[in-house]
């Protein structure tokens, strides 16, 4: 049994890694799209938030549904629907064809990576063996969009088209091992009744706030009104949804998960993390690319620092740090080296070198998010019940997300005002590139540092955190009976 479930563990990762990929993977190959299928600057912008959209709107919904009607039936359903619509993505031959399929592709990635985290937590309800499956899980997670540049980068060279391609066999072999590997499970059933009023706001509410938040920083603006709109319209669907949940019989989100001060300020601080990191993701290959003329290929490498890093860390060393030191006491430093590394970033000249500038950034992000990422994952599934493991999966990967496309949208909005301004003031293009990647890195470095005071301040120790040690033991008890 131990073995297969290993097995189990290394499959849920592959289709987890496949889904994250995609996230980014694409970038690299925008140029080549956008010269294909004739798509505008703007326009090209939704065949990234077209994916964004449907994924962060659908992984509450998919994780809970996960929870009803079975966390491997959701995660096949998932994963046949996000490789059709990849094979549907690499035949496209129209825009509209091809936002349509991102869009699909990105409710598939949902449904799949929704339960993953909830099945590996069942799976593996001793503490020591546990943590070390979350670290393998959360190097997929946080370190999967470093090696999608990479493989972006490598695919691109053929075509565009294999980007997508390359899903269709691989997500033949996982669906194949999945039903070979994977635990049947039933789930706890619809027939208690189906929370359809939670499904609908929620959705909505998750839908609409990332369109709200990707949509200004390629058209509209923040301020115009249409934004304040869609915004204050989204809050208010969320609110009405956390209303509606309170006194709802079945709701689709328990609001006694939030119980735990872990889980909640676990998920706070992966919303501003996330959207602080994303200035060195993306920014920093904006950074190697305009400034310091790295072809993809080399950009792609160029990160393969952080990769290596963080997977050693996570995948080797993880476990025995949580064990031993804490899952608080591990994230607080891995945050403080990731808010060093963005400071150095904010020093990075026009004429820079990479093994001078860039590598020693990468090294302290590999370490930081090393010993960040698996202590968060842990930190947001501590004391979760075993039947609301599927809607805590979801959540986590739901912050992670909104943290992104938040940090994509507020990030670059901010690195393009700057660059505009100064070359209005004739500062010559490299420059003016160079000092609004500085201001996106400065306000990056800014949201970690919130992140770091809220780990400080609200985290416990989870002997002091009376809520997650009694649905602790519920979560250990119902996963020995689900094994």
């Amino acid at each position: 049994m131990g073995r297969s479930r290993w097995a189990a563990l290394y499959l849920l990762c592959g289709g987890a890694l496949m889904i994250v990929l995609d996230a980014t993977i694409v970038n690299v190959a925008l140029p080549a799209i956008q010269d294909d299928l004739g798509f505008s600057q703007a326009g090209l912008a939704w065949v990234v938030n077209a994916y964004l959209i449907a994924f962060g709107g659908l992984l509450l919904l998919a994780g809970r549904l996960g929870d009803l009607i079975g966390r491997r039936r959701m995660f096949l359903c998932g994963l046949v629907v996000f490789t059709g619509a990849s094979a549907l993505c690499g035949i496209a031959g129209s825009q509209a064809m091809l936002i349509a399929a991102r869009f699909l592709q990105g409710a598939g990635g949902a449904m799949t990576m929704a339960v993953v985290l909830g099945m590996i937590v069942a799976m593996f309800p001793e503490p020591r063996e546990q943590a070390r499956a979350i670290g393998v899980y959360a190097f997929v997670a946080s370190a999967g969009g470093a090696v999608g540049l990479l493989a972006g980068g490598v695919l691109t060279e053929l075509s565009w088209h294999w980007i997508f391609a390359i899903n269709i066999p691989i997500g033949i072999a996982i669906g194949i091992g999945a039903l070979r590997v994977l635990h049947n499970d039933k789930g706890a059933g619809l027939t208690d009744g189906t929370d359809v009023p939670g499904a609908v706001l929620i959705t909505g509410a998750l839908m609409l706030g990332v369109f709200t938040i990707v949509k200004p920083a390629a058209e509209l603006g923040w301020t115009a009104g249409r934004t304040l709109l869609l915004g204050a319209l989204a809050l208010a669907l969320l609110a009405a949804f956390v209303g509606w949940e309170a006194r709802t019989r079945h709701p689709l989100m328990p609001l006694r998960i939030f119980r735990s001060r872990n889980v909640s300020g676990a998920n706070l601080i992966q919303v501003v993390t996330v959207a602080g990191m994303f200035g060195m993701f993306f920014l920093g290959t904006l950074y190697m690319e305009k400034v310091l003329g790295f072809a993809p290929l080399r950009i792609g490498l160029a990160f393969l620092p952080v990769t290596v890093i963080m997977g050693t860390l996570s995948v080797r060393y993880s476990e025995r740090l949580v064990m031993r030191f804490g899952a608080r006491t591990t994230l607080i430093p891995g945050l403080l080296l990731v808010l060093i590394g963005l400071g150095l970033f904010t020093q990075a000249p026009v004429a820079g070198n990479y093994w001078v500038h860039v590598f020693p950034v990468m090294v302290l992000f590999g370490v930081g998010a090393g010993l960040a990422f698996p202590a968060l994952m842990n930190l947001a599934m501590s004391g979760v019940p075993a039947k609301d493991a599927g809607m805590a999966s979801g959540l986590a990967n739901t912050t992670m997300q909104v943290g992104g496309a938040l940090g994509l949208a507020v990030l670059a909005t901010l690195s393009g005002s700057r660059t505009k301004d100064q070359l209005a003031a004739g500062v010559p293009q490299p420059e003016a590139l160079t000092s609004g990647f500085h201001l996106a890195f400065a306000v990056g470095a800014g949201l970690v540092a919130v992140a770091l005071v809220v780990a400080i301040a609200v985290l416990r120790k989870p002997a002091d955190d009376p809520d997650a040690e009694l649905d602790g033991l519920e979560r250990e008890v119902t996963a020995v009976h689900i094994l």
